[in-house]
């Protein structure tokens, strides 16, 4: 696996940050294959790296070596005007045991992807990126985007189920 990220969502305030989240998401990458180095990993990595103090990347790790990272706004997200402000509390002192909800759904989601009969992931070879125009396939499923558009939109700190 050339560890490109296969799926990214954005959500607000962050929805034209693009690049800047991939090269946040490269560098938790890198921190997955240094902690692999020094110890034997966990499926919950918890805290990779605290970019400043308005962002911190987690890192969930599948038992078939899937990387999944979430980059948490530690002060919380705008709400719609026609949503409650107290439902999505800033995340400050988030606790690494209060993203497992959002992990195990992503996770969830990415299962159900597989396991569409429909659904042909790519092999990702070197050679098949190149056939990419040197760019990883990304999933373009509409169904895994809309689930990953819902956990996403519903996650808040303390919520036990998504």
């Amino acid at each position: 696996m050339q560890d490109n990220p296969l799926h990214i969502s954005l959500f607000p305030p962050h929805e034209d940050e693009d690049l800047d989240m991939q090269f946040l998401l490269n560098s938790c990458l890198d921190i997955f294959d240094i902690r692999a180095k020094t110890k034997t990993l966990d499926q919950d990595l918890g805290l990779l790296q605290a970019i400043d103090e308005r962002l911190a990347a987690y890192g969930w790790l599948t038992n078939i070596g899937i990387k999944f990272i979430i980059v948490v706004d530690m002060m919380g997200r705008p709400p719609a005007p026609d949503q409650d402000k107290r439902k999505f509390p800033a995340a400050v002192g988030l606790r690494d045991a209060e993203m497992k909800p959002a992990f195990r759904a992503v996770q969830t989601a990415y299962i159900q992807l597989m396991l569409n009969p429909f659904y042909m992931p790519d092999d990702r070879t070197p050679l098949q990126i190149a056939n990419y125009g040197g760019k990883n396939p990304e999933i373009t499923s509409k169904k895994f985007i809309n689930e990953l558009q819902r956990i996403g939109k519903a996650w808040a700190p303390g919520l036990p189920n998504i």
